[in-house]
């Protein structure tokens, strides 16, 4: 059983390295809340997979397009992330909505495959859970990250993604952890270089992606990655907000 690799990747999606508990919040920290020119925005921290791997760079900036603060990422054969801790009841505010400008697709890219799972941009969801109710295998995973990491690891996580063909809405469960599950939001060449909105009933995704009732969202990230296909993209990501229910 090739169970470290999956280790590695569990780690980094579940952004385990990333929860002090004396941190989280009820709200989504905006972006466009903090001056240009930082590279992370206030509330929020680095999200680093491992250091054998290069860092993808964010920057706060002014986009002439957006009117706003955004984060702009680029990268160049790098995976890396930013986080905000969270302490919520999905059932209170089960809707999220975002903006990406996504100016490129990655060539190559297929998150169907394990060696070219890559995308210019991804909305990270964490969420709390019973893991004594997992398999055994995740259970052990699991148990030997927060054993790496030392830090409590999440019981699942939601990724919202830009896929290369894969129509919206399709999921996808990651080849390295059964923790981890995909969900297309943007494809293709659809308004490439422009800002698109989005918003997803992320408490019905993660029921469809998991089977089950979310626990606890814990936290939020953003990440933007290439080092499987070593490729270089740039990206910007707008403001996260969580929403009731209509």
């Amino acid at each position: 059983m090739r169970l470290f690799p999956s280790l590695l990747f569990s780690v980094v999606l579940t952004g385990c390295v990333a929860f002090e508990p004396a941190l989280p919040t009820a709200e989504v920290a905006a972006f466009s809340g903090n001056p240009p020119g930082a590279e992370v925005p206030r509330h929020w921290r680095p999200l680093v997979i491992t250091r054998a791997k290069a860092t993808t760079r964010y920057r706060l900036i002014y986009d002439e397009q957006a009117r706003a603060v955004v984060v702009h990422a680029s990268a160049a054969r790098s995976a890396s992330g930013l986080r905000q801790p969270l302490d919520i009841d999905p059932l209170a505010r089960p809707r999220v909505a975002w903006r990406w400008r996504v100016l490129d697709l990655i060539a190559g890219a297929d998150n169907r495959d394990r060696y070219a799972e890559d995308s210019p941009v991804r909305l990270l969801l964490f969420f709390d859970g019973d893991k004594r109710r997992l398999p055994a295998r995740d259970q052990v995973a699991l148990e030997m990250a927060q054993m790496v990491s030392g830090e409590s690891v999440p019981y699942a996580t939601l990724v919202y993604m830009w896929e290369n063909r894969q129509p919206v809405g399709t999921v996808i469960e990651s080849a390295h952890t059964g923790r981890v599950r995909m969900v297309v939001a943007g494809s293709g060449r659809d308004r490439l270089g422009q800002w698109k909105r989005f918003e997803r009933d992320y408490v019905a995704d993660f029921e469809r992606a998991f089977d089950e009732r979310p626990g606890r969202l814990i936290g939020v990230g953003i990440m933007t990655d290439t080092d499987n296909t070593g490729a270089e993209i740039e990206a910007f990501y707008g403001d996260i907000e969580l929403r009731r229910g209509s």
